[in-house]
């Protein structure tokens, strides 16, 4: 049913998108006259998870601490928290979800935004070297080695605001870095405008109520797609979720042209991208960042995804690199008509 206000009239839902993160935000607000302080607050929040979280901003807080890897750097709180989230979801999957892995990137020539990244080797420029010793940008030669095991383990953390991480690795949060955005925008901003929301972030969806909010209040409509810009199109499979996060890994969306073509998505065991059984998961989670590690575990896994889905219990959908559609554990959540 509509949301209704406290004097009891029906609210009107608001809607806004925009580029956000390499990508785009997505925003619903239960309340339509909410939308525009709804957005200044996300807005905000993505602007300083992007200044301390960024791999390709020299100013952020993770260039820093990549920098002088093996000493102690002060930096914000928040991504001291960003980077807790990274550790759990590398605990969470048995490492396969690895935030050491910004070398082995960087080596695969992933050194900027992908939209930037394409438009320089469609150019035909050359990449620019790198500032870690040793290893140059775009020589995929320098990539074929695996994270060092555990690595994740290692890294040090004040929540108050300082971090250390190992001399001979360097972080990257793009498994995670949306995810933890999104799940701090629902964990935020609707006390702050006062109304519940969802927002995605890239297919990193996340559902934020008030405290007096009854769950299952809202039926948010997600649909569900391999790019972004399919999300509109016809047959575009909708769920329905109420609350928690749910989440979507591709290899589709982030690829470019490197001696080959390569994507994002790495197996931290070889240090290469992921030779995709599924090159599509979506699963849901408690949060979004829970989402969001299993649907990347997920394509790291392979064959062995479906099982271990089934045996956790997780709601998922999984595209195999034929196209085939895997449903499990209860997929779909409240399936409408797109």
């Amino acid at each position: 049913m509509p949301p209704v206000s406290d004097a009891g009239q029906t609210l009107e839902y608001g809607t806004a998108r925009w580029s956000a993160l390499g990508s785009y935000a997505a925003l619903v607000v239960a309340d339509a006259e909410k939308l525009e302080a709804a957005r200044a607050a996300c807005e905000r929040i993505l602007a300083e998870v992007d200044k301390a979280a960024s791999r390709f901003r020299t100013d952020s807080d993770l260039a820093r601490t990549n920098r002088y890897a093996g000493t102690w750097v002060g930096v914000t709180p928040l991504l001291c928290r960003a980077v807790s989230a990274a550790v759990w979801a590398a605990e969470a999957t048995d490492g396969l979800v690895d935030p050491t892995l910004g070398r082995q990137l960087l080596a695969l020539g992933y050194d900027r935004d992908i939209d930037e990244l394409r438009r320089l080797m469609a150019t035909g420029q050359a990449m620019d070297s790198t500032v870690m010793p040793g290893l140059v940008s775009g020589d995929p030669a320098q990539a074929s080695y695996p994270a060092r095991t555990g690595a994740w383990r290692e890294i040090e953390i004040d929540p108050q605001g300082a971090m250390r991480v190992p001399d001979d690795v360097s972080l990257d949060l793009g498994a995670t870095g949306k995810a933890f955005a999104a799940d701090l925008i629902a964990e935020t901003v609707p006390s702050e405008v006062g109304t519940d929301l969802v927002i995605s972030l890239g297919g990193d969806v996340a559902v934020g109520l008030l405290p007096d909010t009854a769950p299952g209040t809202h039926p948010w409509r997600v649909s569900i797609t391999e790019l972004p810009e399919d999300v509109a199109a016809p047959g575009a499979e909708v769920v329905v979720i109420t609350e928690g996060g749910l989440a979507t890994s591709s290899v589709l969306a982030r690829r470019w042209w490197n001696d080959g073509e390569l994507h994002h998505l790495l197996d931290p065991r070889t240090g290469r991208p992921v030779d995709a059984t599924f090159r599509t998961v979506t699963a849901c989670g408690v949060s979004c960042v829970e989402a969001n590690a299993i649907s990347t575990a997920s394509i790291v896994r392979g064959r062995a995804a479906v099982e271990w889905l089934e045996h956790e219990d997780v709601a998922a959908r999984l595209v195999a690199a034929d196209g085939t559609v895997h449903r499990v554990a209860g997929w779909p959540l409240g399936a409408v008509n797109g």
